[in-house]
């Protein structure tokens, strides 16, 4: 099973799915104010966190993250960060049963950019045989904002995700990085998609551009976006009060007949 955390307290589940070189700690603002109220289950997927290195493609993960949901008592609302929002698309559309809604968190439904998708190869590569040291000035930039990086105040989370990364398995974080950049697109899934959700990206976000972000929405009946200024692709770490409040209006929000069944209310 995916190693979690899990705050055992709430009427209502939220899992929580990060992205691609983090883990569940990604969300640890979000977790703390939120398990007031709810019970929080934040998960690692495998090369990250506690969870071993394995099988990484988009179908795996999703099937994984299903059986933990199934574990855990489903149905629960799921928000997930790139990698995180990936696997919430295909769970959204193809397990809805398992949802009471859906917060996706600059992420995309398309298939990466070929020239992107190469470059991430070549830097996996790099990183398998060198680490993250050498080329964490390259990738920095890609999973932070300009402004979020620009500010010394917050060289001491850059400074941590440079030391969880160095820790991690780099066999087992190349394989990651080659299943998010050989993902399959399932934008032709979106329209199957019946669930309150809420799409949020920064506006700075280079790694999945907000028109990416407006293409799930075009696509998903009644979603709604957020746009976050000032905020690349890490929005839980670079604006966590933002994200946090979005999440709690959103939640709170949520029909109750979704609530009990996991569908939108008609």
């Amino acid at each position: 099973m995916l190693a979690h955390t899990d705050t055992g307290a709430g009427a209502e589940t939220v899992v929580f799915g990060h992205g691609l070189l983090f883990g569940g700690w990604m969300f640890r603002a979000q977790v703390e104010a939120l398990r007031r109220r709810y019970r929080c289950v934040a998960v690692d997927w495998p090369a990250h966190g506690d969870t071993p290195a394995g099988p990484c493609d988009m179908d795996t993960l999703t099937a994984r993250a299903a059986d933990l949901i199934r574990r855990v008592g489903a149905p629960v609302h799921w928000v997930g960060l790139s990698m995180g929002g990936f696997v919430g698309l295909r769970l959204a559309a193809r397990h809805p049963e398992l949802l009471r809604s859906l917060v996706l968190l600059d992420t995309s439904a398309d298939a990466e950019v070929p020239a992107t998708a190469r470059e991430h190869r070549r830097l996996a590569l790099v990183q398998r045989w060198v680490g993250i040291g050498p080329i964490a000035g390259r990738v920095a930039p890609v999973v932070f904002g300009r402004d979020f990086l620009a500010d010394p105040v917050n060289g001491p989370v850059v400074g941590e995700w440079v030391r969880r990364l160095a820790d991690g398995d780099r066999a087992g974080i190349r394989r990651a990085v080659r299943a998010v950049a050989d993902r399959d697109p399932v934008a032709a899934e979106l329209g199957r998609i019946d669930l309150p959700t809420l799409v949020v990206v920064g506006a700075d976000d280079v790694a999945t551009p907000p028109d990416l972000a407006r293409r799930i929405v075009a696509g998903i009946p009644g979603a709604r976006l957020e746009v976050l200024r000032s905020c690349g692709h890490s929005s839980s770490l670079e604006q966590p009060q933002a994200v946090t409040d979005l999440l709690a209006d959103f939640l709170g929000s949520v029909p109750t007949s979704a609530r009990r069944s996991g569908a939108r209310d008609q």
